[in-house]
């Protein structure tokens, strides 16, 4: 996990500390003095030489220069468990509002709960997102805290996220997973139901595809989309 502040820093070249920036990117909407937000971001991917960690950067760096402040949970660096067990599914079963949370489930909502906005950064494996990430929602989004229930009735979630961004890296195109419905469906799923289904009050996803190919230009284009994403944020 690293909590980073905002730093004041002149995007002039191609690369600011480890984070690598293309030269052209657009200027950014951020005014001194808007009110910054501080946005817990959940990363999911095994590899540190991968594009989505690339991502990861320039999307952070973006918040940086925005003056946002932000905490990041790498799930497999922290290794994070993410089959929920018995005594997990039987509290989670009983739908008791009050029955105590594992530690690290407890861990994150605190991380949750702190934070304005969240974001979701990950390659789309299998038409989603990998099993560590969904794993995550499946325990931390627990009864009693994303959802439950009152004389049948289902209540508003104890989430409290102004907004959402979901940002995933993806071997085909954009417009083949829009042609072929996936992208729809991606939507659905991480924006309709995990997401605004439990009180989070906006979410948007942006797909950065087109990655298979290799082609250095897409690659550059996708990582100043990530950085502007970040910078107007």
């Amino acid at each position: 996990m690293v909590f980073l502040r905002p730093q004041s820093q002149t995007v002039s070249g191609y690369a600011i500390g480890i984070y690598f920036v293309p030269k052209s990117l657009p200027s950014a909407h951020y005014q001194k003095g808007e009110i910054a937000m501080h946005i817990y971001i959940v990363f999911a991917h095994p590899s540190k030489k991968s594009f989505t960690w690339e991502v990861l950067e320039v999307f952070t760096q973006g918040l940086r220069d925005a003056n946002h402040t932000f905490e990041i949970c790498d799930l497999y660096e922290m290794n994070f468990v993410t089959d929920m067990d018995l005594d997990q599914y039987t509290r989670e079963s009983s739908l008791d509002v009050d029955a105590q949370v594992p530690q690290d489930v407890k861990r994150e909502q605190d991380k949750i709960d702190r934070a304005d906005a969240l974001v979701f950064v990950y390659p789309v494996w299998w038409s989603d997102c990998p099993a560590k990430l969904k794993g995550w929602f499946d325990r931390v989004w627990a009864y009693g805290y994303a959802y439950y229930y009152e004389n049948g009735e289902h209540l508003i979630s104890k989430i409290q996220i102004e907004k959402a961004l979901v940002l995933c890296s993806a071997g085909h195109t954009v417009e083949h997973l829009e042609e072929t419905g996936i992208a729809e469906s991606m939507r659905q799923i991480m924006l309709n139901d995990r997401l605004l289904g439990v009180g989070v009050k906006a979410a948007d996803m942006e797909i950065l595809g087109g990655m298979v190919e290799h082609d250095e230009a897409v690659r550059l284009k996708n990582l100043a989309r990530a950085y502007q994403l970040g910078r107007d944020f």
